[in-house]
């Protein structure tokens, strides 16, 4: 685990490309170690079984470590689509696809879309836009909840 706290003067354009790295392997750890301690990770979108938020770096942890921990599938990629600067300098939005393999073979593709709110080299706030339909599908949900 790194130091998050060093994270210096990271952009957000820096920050969405280690998040993207962190999804591809699925690291709980890698992924939580680039939110502020007070973050708020929410799911507008959430299905049933997953929850609408996490709230702090650990609960970032926890609950995507007990997703991608009881989850078998393998990420193959995770390709940007677009990504945008906005005239907030701390935000960058961002268009996503997540491909991958089922343990029995069968490819998936979940779209989604990241409002990524960086300050000081730590996302401190993210706004996750998935498809939950095809979310569902692929990882054990239910293992999300709080």
């Amino acid at each position: 685990m790194s130091h998050p706290e060093s994270a210096g003067a990271r952009t957000p354009r820096e920050t969405l490309a280690a998040y993207h790295r962190a999804m591809l392997d699925k690291s709980a750890d890698d992924l939580a170690d680039l939110y502020a301690p007070d973050a708020l990770h929410e799911f507008p979108f959430s299905a049933p079984g997953f929850p609408p938020r996490y709230e702090g770096r650990e609960a970032v942890r926890t609950g995507y470590g007990a997703v991608w921990g009881a989850s078998p599938v393998r990420i193959d990629e995770v390709r940007t689509v677009s990504s945008y600067e906005t005239a907030d300098p701390e935000v960058i939005v961002a268009e996503h696809v997540v491909v991958g393999r089922l343990p029995a073979g069968g490819a998936f593709t979940v779209p989604g879309l990241l409002v990524l709110r960086v300050r000081d080299g730590l996302v401190t706030h993210v706004r996750d836009y998935m498809d939950t339909a095809a979310l569902g599908g692929v990882l054990p949900i239910r293992a999300a909840r709080g």
